[in-house]
């Protein structure tokens, strides 16, 4: 009876060793899988799908600055302090609307808007990211680039967001400017000085945008109009947002014959750009005509497609013809 009991307390360490063990083991685990919750949540602050765009477009500006091939420290620098500030800009943007954003079924998820990430921790994150962008912007590349850089960043996270987007339905209209930037900032990276070609790239983003994010409004009118912010479609009505995206994608068309006019590039662009334009317009007249949220989510959609092989339009003249 008593070796038996002595037997017992000898086992009852190994046991509860064996079950620290274990428990360590599981903390482990879900620590490593909480930091990769927050690293992904920090990640996702800073809007990567959207920056995607922005970067892609600057790259382009840098390509085009040059005959030839840009050099590389200075393209990867340019290319990654634009991307930090870019993705401290969303980040504040995230941080400012965290209210609206959990009102809305497109933005709702966002970690600023479940509480997944404190407002504290948002701000530091964009002070450090976005710190980091410009000290590499001035430091490899130029500080006109760096100031611009600023200039877009404030534009974005603070005129845009503070005070148009809650302010006025022409909010996109103004604050588009700071969207349009990348392609001038890859151009003044490159050259240090801002030419008639970048602000052709310029133009072109900033007639881009009121039609590109029109039709998102307007397929979002319902949740746009629970946010409380005046977008057109809410305060105007929808067939009234479409005809002023025609008239936009109108003047957008013009806008990229400006590249080959100018000598920026050759017929194979322009006929790429006009083939693109076409393809918009036919999107934006139908969609003045015969509205519905489907269109207006293929309009949307096609807007993003179209900026994307238009400057890659630019980039394959550029070098191929």
């Amino acid at each position: 009876m008593q070796g038996g009991i002595r037997q017992g307390w000898r086992d009852l360490p190994k046991e509860q060793g064996s079950e620290k063990t274990v428990s360590m083991a599981v903390i482990s685990t879900s620590t490593r899988r909480s930091a990769g919750q927050r690293l992904g949540a920090f990640f996702e602050l800073c809007k990567p799908r959207v920056n995607s765009l922005i970067v892609f477009t600057a790259m382009i500006g840098m390509f085009l600055a040059t005959p030839s091939f840009p050099p590389f420290a200075l393209f990867v620098s340019a290319s990654v302090g634009i991307a930090l500030v870019a993705g401290a800009a969303a980040a504040i943007n995230c941080l400012i609307e965290k209210h609206i954003d959990s009102l809305m079924a497109r933005t709702r998820a966002r970690p600023t808007a479940r509480g997944e990430v404190s407002s504290t921790e948002t701000l530091t994150l964009a002070t450090l990211v976005g710190g980091l962008g410009l000290w590499i912007l001035h430091s490899f590349v130029n500080p006109l680039t760096m100031w611009l850089t600023l200039a877009t960043f404030l534009g974005y996270a603070l005129v845009y967001t503070v005070l148009l987007k809650p302010a006025t339905p022409m909010n996109i209209v103004i604050g588009g400017a700071s969207g349009a930037m990348p392609p001038l900032l890859g151009w003044t990276a490159i050259t240090g000085q801002v030419g008639p070609e970048a602000l052709v790239l310029f133009l072109i983003i900033f007639i881009w945008t009121p039609p590109h994010f029109w039709a998102l409004a307007c397929y979002r009118c319902a949740d746009y109009a629970k946010s409380g912010l005046p977008m057109l479609p809410v305060t105007h009505g929808i067939r009234f947002t479409c005809l002023h995206s025609l008239l936009y994608v109108v003047m957008l068309t013009a806008a990229t014959v400006l590249p080959y006019t100018l000598g920026m590039s050759g017929p194979w662009y322009l006929a790429s750009a006009l083939v693109l334009d076409v393809i918009f317009l036919v999107y934006s007249v139908t969609l003045w005509r015969d509205y519905s949220d489907k269109l207006a989510r293929l309009t949307f959609r096609y807007s993003i497609i179209y900026l994307t092989l238009l400057f890659a339009a630019l980039l394959a003249d550029h070098f191929l013809c």
